[in-house]
């Protein structure tokens, strides 16, 4: 059974980094496209970004082009969000996400076309 557990939110003030990390466990990482989402009270979940199983593609939302950086390590199983220059606008939790298929490029921004979810990890950024 594919787990995903996330972790490395916090509270930072704007302008500050965090790295999140995403570790799969029950499945063959490498497998696996992977993605982050957020959600923010009173919003819906919306899309962060993605990579492909290699790691060769990536797309980010553009709301966080140039300042988040998605990566994945298919040795340690783990997937990372670098988020730099933070705004409390991310303020939200943060989820990965992971699918066994291949997403169609145009798919690959929508939360229903993943299988798995880590529990989420709350980002708070203070002004």
């Amino acid at each position: 059974q594919v787990q995903l557990v996330g972790s490395g939110g916090g509270l930072v003030q704007a302008g500050g980094s965090l790295r999140l990390s995403c570790a799969l466990s029950g499945g063959i990482f490498s497998n696996y496209e992977m993605g982050w989402f957020r959600q923010a009270p009173g919003n819906e979940r919306e899309f962060v970004a993605y990579m492909s199983r290699s790691g060769s593609r990536t797309i980010y939302a553009d709301s966080v082009k140039g300042r988040f950086i998605i990566s994945r390590d298919n040795a340690r199983k783990t997937a990372y969000l670098q988020m730099n220059s933070l705004n409390p606008e991310d303020t939200a939790v943060y989820y990965c996400a992971a699918s066994r298929g291949t997403i169609a490029s145009i798919n690959r921004s929508y939360a229903r076309n993943y299988d798995y979810w880590g529990q989420g990890t709350q980002v708070t950024v203070s002004s």
